[in-house]
């Protein structure tokens, strides 16, 4: 019998500590990994054991990684997606079908950044197809079945049935040295009608009885958030995207606090039986990462 390399990696512990570096917590981590929180830290020592370096360290903010952690990050997932894709090719266990998936721009990065890359590893004869629309016109396209599943939030076109993910945290936003005149009509950078912030927005500022104008429209979340940075207009951004060039208005400025939206999955009716495996495969994976984040 072949002996294991002493400087062979144990795949389950990476899975361990990759699950660990995204949420930032052993608890969550074992959790989603269907472990005990001491099962788990002994992987997290082993690997470090074998690597011999510090991977993790705990904070005040849960557990962050080290640079030795960051390096070993990206290689991680890279050979475990690898890994998953050659045993899903080899033992025919992949599923198959096609999954027309739609999310909002604002969180397209984390969606495709990581989850859908790793799905596909894990399922390489699935055929993807992945958009990006306004919540509303997510909406529309899932009842007309153009879509298998969407991740919307529940404004301004509201869904019955949707499994929740996350509450959102909608600010207003504008650019760091901007000045209001109080009396003037605010001037509002906004995505089309079927965007759940522009909905947000509008309808505090005609209950407040504040005046607006539209300086600039767009589709896309880049360009609003650099009309937002030049000084152009106010808009209505989730919280996690205020850059250093922006600050976030309120009470002082004229504006009352925005509520926050759900934002859930849903899944369309017309799927065909062969592909809802895979559609059902994707969603799991979304709510595994997703869900109850906050």
């Amino acid at each position: 019998m072949a002996e294991v390399s002493p400087q062979a990696l144990d795949l389950e512990a990476l899975r361990s500590f990759v699950a660990v570096a995204r949420l930032g917590s052993l608890a969550a981590a074992a959790a989603e990994r269907h472990r005990t929180v001491s099962a788990l830290s002994m992987q997290i020592k082993r690997l470090e054991a074998r690597l011999e370096s510090r991977l993790l360290v705990r904070g005040a903010r849960g557990m962050t990684l080290t640079a030795s952690g960051e390096t070993l990050l990206g290689e991680a997932r890279e050979l475990l997606r690898h890994h998953d894709g050659l045993v899903a090719r080899v033992s025919g266990r992949g599923l198959t079908g096609r999954v027309r998936f739609g999310m909002p721009e604002d969180y397209a990065s984390r969606l495709v950044g990581r989850l859908l890359p790793d799905f596909l590893a894990q399922h390489p004869d699935v055929v993807l197809e992945a958009v990006t629309a306004t919540s509303g016109e997510l909406a529309r396209r899932l009842e007309r079945g153009e879509l298998s599943l969407i991740v919307a939030l529940d404004r301004p076109h509201r869904l019955s049935g949707g499994e929740p993910l996350w509450r959102t945290m909608p600010v207003w936003a504008g650019a760091r040295e901007l000045a209001l005149a109080p009396d003037a009509p605010l001037p509002l950078a906004l995505h089309p009608v079927d965007c759940p912030y522009r909905q947000l927005g509008i309808e505090a500022l005609d209950g407040s009885g504040r005046s607006w104008h539209a300086v600039f429209t767009s589709t896309s979340i880049h360009a609003v958030e650099t009309a937002v940075e030049a000084g152009l207009a106010v808009s209505i951004l989730e919280r996690d995207r205020l850059t250093p060039a922006m600050r976030e208005l309120g009470e002082a400025d004229g504006l009352s606090p925005l509520p926050g939206c759900q934002a859930e999955l849903h899944y369309g009716r017309r799927v065909t039986a062969a592909s809802w495996p895979a559609v059902e495969a994707l969603g799991t994976l979304i709510k595994a990462r997703l869900g109850q984040r906050e």
